[in-house]
């Protein structure tokens, strides 16, 4: 059974720094594109960032560019998501995504084929 996990979550305050990681089980995904989405309440899943099969390319979106960074450990199967400076905005349930081929890249949920369960992430002000 394929299954993605994150981990990492929790409470910070604004201005601190969380590191979220992606453990995949069942399939290795060293030759997927992979990715890491977030959902607010009362709002729809939106992209944060994604990294190619072999980490020498990533994409983010424009919110966080400079604060966070994606990455991963293929001989881990995991991967990460480094946050800092984070901001009150950035509070809401991430989620990691795979692809079943190389492709990588997409900005909308429907470019992932495997999700995890999500892991919350709050941020006070």
């Amino acid at each position: 059974q394929v299954q993605l996990v994150e981990s990492g979550g929790g409470l910070v305050q604004a201005g601190g720094s969380l590191r979220l990681s992606c453990a995949a089980s069942g399939r290795t995904f060293t030759n997927s594109g992979m990715g890491w989405f977030r959902q607010a309440p009362g709002k729809e899943r939106e992209f944060v960032a994604a990294v190619n099969w072999s980490g020498d390319n990533t994409k983010y979106v424009d919110s966080v560019k400079g604060r966070f960074t994606i990455s991963r450990d293929n001989g881990e199967n995991t991967m990460y998501l480094q946050m800092n400076s984070l901001k009150p905005e950035d509070t809401a349930v991430y989620y990691c995504a795979a692809t079943s081929s190389r492709r990588w890249g997409s900005r909308s949920v429907y470019g992932y084929d495997y999700w995890g369960q999500g892991t919350q992430v709050t941020v006070s002000s």
